[in-house]
Formats: C-alpha cells, sequence, structure tokens
C-alpha cells in the first residue's frame, strides 16, 4: 500500500480514485465493509482504491482536554488499513486550519481537483466540513455538479450492537472484551516494551512475568484475563492481570502477563497482547499462598480457553 502524507505530496491527481474518509479508529467490521466497497468501485472504475485519513486524530486537536483513549496506533491502523487490500492510503496531518475548510472547498479543491474523485464510499451519518456543515444529501448534490458517484452505506449490528470506534471502546473500558472483539472482526490489542517489575510473579509467587510498559490507549477493566501474545514472532497463551495488585498495595498501575511454556529473557524487546476474554476482577488475597492458589486456578481456566478457542477455529 502506498502512503501519502499531506495533501502537498500528491503531485496529480489519482488514477480513477474510489475514495472513503474517516479516523477509522480500530479498523473494525464497518469500517472493513467501506473497505470493501471502495474496492468493489476501483475495480468497476479501472482505478485506485483510497483510504484518507488524519493523523493526529482531529479531536486530540480541538478538544485535547477530552484525553481520547485510542483503540490502535496510527502505524497500527496503517497496518490494518494494508492489510485489507486498499491501494492508497492519504493521510492529512490535522491542523485547526484545516477544520476551517468550508464543506464544498473540501469536496471541490480536495477531492476532486487534487484526489481526481471519481467515486466516494462513506457510512450513514458521515458529515464533513467547516462546523460539520455538510451531510449526506449535501454531498449527494456535489457529486452531480462534480461527476462523482455517492455510495452510502448503512450501520452494521452485531448482537445488537452497532459497530462503532466509540461502543468498542466502551466496551474494552468495560471489560466486555467478548463483545468488543466481535465489533472489532479481531481480538483488541495493545503493544507494549517489557520493562523490569517487582520480581514478585517468578521469586514469590512462581508465576514468573512480563510486565509491560504501554502507550496511552484504549485499555481494558482492571482485572485478570485470558490473553495471546506475539513474542518474536510467535503467539504464546497466557493470562494477564491489570491494575494495582490489592494484595501488595501497589502505587502503580501495571500489565503483568504470564506466558505459557515460555522461558526466555525478553526484557526491552517489544510484544503484543491480544485479549481472549476476562476472568475476573482483580482481588486483595490474604497473602502470598492464597494469591498463588488462585492464580493457578486462573492459568488452568485461562489454558481450557484457548484450548476450546483453538479447537473451534
Amino acid at each position: 500500500m502506498r502512503i501519502i502524507v499531506g495533501l502537498e505530496n500528491i503531485q496529480h491527481p489519482l488514477k480513477n480514485p474510489a475514495l472513503t474518509i474517516g479516523n477509522f479508529d480500530g479498523v473494525h467490521l464497518g469500517h472493513q465493509a467501506l473497505y470493501r466497497r471502495v474496492t468493489d468501485w476501483a475495480r468497476k472504475l479501472d482505478g485506485e482504491s483510497v483510504v484518507m485519513t488524519f493523523h493526529p486524530h482531529p479531536m486530540q486537536v480541538l478538544m485535547p482536554e477530552n484525553n481520547l483513549a485510542f483503540i490502535t496506533s496510527h502505524e497500527r491502523k496503517m497496518e490494518l488499513i494494508a492489510a485489507c487490500g486498499i491501494d492508497t492510503t492519504i493521510v492529512i496531518p490535522f491542523q485547526k486550519e484545516f477544520a476551517q475548510i468550508s464543506a464544498k472547498d473540501f469536496v471541490e479543491k480536495i477531492l476532486v481537483d487534487q484526489v481526481g474523485l471519481k467515486a466516494i464510499v462513506v457510512g450513514y451519518d458521515y458529515r464533513f466540513g467547516r462546523r460539520r456543515e455538510g451531510d449526506i444529501d449535501y454531498l449527494k448534490t456535489l457529486g452531480r455538479e462534480f461527476d462523482f458517484a455517492v455510495d452510502i452505506l448503512p450501520g452494521i449490528e452485531i448482537d445488537g450492537m452497532l459497530v462503532s470506534s466509540t461502543k468498542i471502546r466502551q466496551l474494552v473500558e468495560d471489560g466486555r472484551l467478548i463483545d468488543a472483539n466481535k465489533l472489532l472482526g479481531r481480538c483488541f490489542e495493545i503493544t507494549g516494551t517489557v520493562v523490569r517489575g517487582r520480581d514478585r510473579g517468578g521469586r514469590l509467587l512462581g508465576f514468573p512475568t512480563a510486565n509491560l510498559k504501554v502507550s496511552a490507549k484504549a485499555c481494558p477493566k482492571n482485572g485478570v484475563y485470558v490473553v495471546e501474545a506475539e513474542v518474536n514472532g510467535r503467539i504464546y497463551g497466557g493470562a494477564a492481570n491489570l491494575g494495582y495488585n490489592p494484595t501488595f498495595a501497589d502505587a502503580d498501575f501495571s500489565v503483568e502477563v504470564h506466558l505459557f511454556d515460555f522461558n526466555e529473557d525478553i526484557y526491552d524487546k517489544e510484544i503484543t497482547v491480544r485479549f481472549v476474554d476476562r476472568l475476573r476482577d482483580e482481588k486483595r488475597f490474604s497473602g502470598p499462598d492464597e494469591l498463588r492458589r488462585q492464580i493457578e486456578r486462573d492459568t488452568q481456566k485461562a489454558r481450557d480457553i484457548l484450548t476450546m478457542k483453538q479447537t473451534s477455529s
């Protein structure tokens, strides 16, 4: 996939581009449906499938006080878009000045004149331009004026849940990982660097853990989870604890992952942890012995769940 960063780097209109626009945090099943339709249009037009997105996220620029937590990093988003078979992604470095462009100027001067738009695919609730002044009806009007097709996709519901980035963030924060994963079409994941912790897992409890330093992303509710971790290109099952280790009254939030059948030095290495299911809340135990017995139960249950997952897939 070709990535063009900045409108100034579009040297000439693209080849019969079919395009979709959005922030695409999470690249969930709704986004993937847009990409499939864009690809279909590109095939009909003998042109390019194009995604236009923004970095940083507009909310980080316009409302930084909201501290929005993201499902995916920008880099991971690019990887996921590429995996959907998109030809070209245009990344617009978002600034406040960009937000002042009128709906018509955005379509005429950027999408039509610069990109060469031939077809646009958007969701049913798409709005664009200064103060979100442009709606679907206006987009269709502009399509007739500038001779490009406008294709509107309805929302997608799964098990009564509307697929959206906002909904997925809420499910993740509530610890409802099975539901979040249904809307994502894959397991929610976090990537972090393994750092040195207090070494209680192996030394005191007999369950060594990888302690992760993670970026400011959407993070599951505190508790114990069934996970799969990618380490050096291989996948290992495991169990993860997110929270403050109430048995030891820790003050700092931590992400600790116990990998099954694993014994390697991975300090300072980056690993990706995918959340399969939630086992329980964090709990304060009377001491290390009671905690060790609970960890034994947690890890066995996690192994059972992962075995069932492998059997059903």
